[in-house]
């Protein structure tokens, strides 16, 4: 399971973050496309798992998941391409080129409480 992987690069990054701002991590928000090979339901678990018994231990891992969408480069026609993939464009019945979004994987947040003193 690859989301292991993932979500310890994302706890890491977390971690250095909290250093660098001296604070408590309280939520991680990173987007997930349709089509990033990543499942977010054990996105959240491998976080859960990575986290326990460090200092993130009770940080939330938010995850937006992204449809997938594509544009007709010929009409422009904008389209929900869905899973699986249906890369056709449904005004002109043409293969779609350009795939706008999905394939996100990114952190987008990184939310802190200050630390106490």
């Amino acid at each position: 399971m690859h989301e292991l992987s993932i979500a310890t690069a994302i706890a890491e990054r977390a971690e250095e973050t909290a250093r660098f701002h001296g604070g408590r991590v309280t939520a991680v928000r990173v987007r997930v496309g349709e089509m990033a090979g990543v499942v977010p339901d054990a996105l959240r678990f491998s976080f859960e798992v990575a986290v326990e018994g460090t200092a993130l231990e009770s940080a939330r891992l938010l995850v937006e998941e992204v449809p997938a969408r594509a544009r007709c480069a010929p009409c422009g026609t904008g389209f929900a391409v869905g899973m699986p993939p249906l890369l056709w464009c449904p005004r002109c019945d043409r293969p779609a080129q350009e795939l706008v979004e999905g394939r996100e994987l990114e952190v987008t947040a990184i939310e802190l409480e200050e630390a106490s003193v």
